[in-house]
């Protein structure tokens, strides 16, 4: 709960502490550097998660190959070797619905043209339609 706060008032510092006494949130200046910090964050933070995940992959597969060189016995050698969760294998279709939800988000922002706060709800209820579709997958797939 306290992290839900700490995000809301980070979100909504800004608005209220501007130095201009003629602020209005319809100004398209401000639309559009506040659509661009977000876009950048969003590329940064999928950008970071893409190295993390490759780090990860490596360091696991070093890992394995020492377990490997170095001849544990069985019972451990299984347990650390054994393949990964079930969710592993959804990761692809995962990353799929993610990125054609903000395709789709983007291709109807750019038909609803000019770029405001409506962008951004676009853009946020595409991408939770994109995770409904991924969770509704992977119920499919308990089955």
């Amino acid at each position: 709960m306290k992290k839900i706060a700490s995000i809301l008032i980070i979100a909504i510092v800004p608005f209220t502490a501007t130095a201009q006494s003629n602020f209005t949130l319809l100004n398209s200046n401000n639309n559009m550097e506040a659509f661009r910090i977000c876009t950048s964050i969003l590329a940064l933070a999928l950008v970071m998660v893409f190295i993390l995940s490759i780090l990860k992959r490596m360091l696991e597969f070093r890992i394995k190959n020492k377990i490997v060189e170095k001849g544990v016995n069985e019972n451990l050698a299984s347990f650390i070797l054994k393949p990964g969760t079930k969710e592993d294998g959804s990761v692809n279709f995962k990353w799929f619905s993610i990125l054609a939800g903000m395709g789709v988000g983007l291709t109807i922002v750019n038909y609803t043209l000019p770029l405001g706060f409506h962008s951004l709800a676009i853009m946020s209820f595409s991408i939770a339609a994109s995770f409904l579709g991924y969770h509704y997958f992977l119920k499919r797939g308990d089955k």
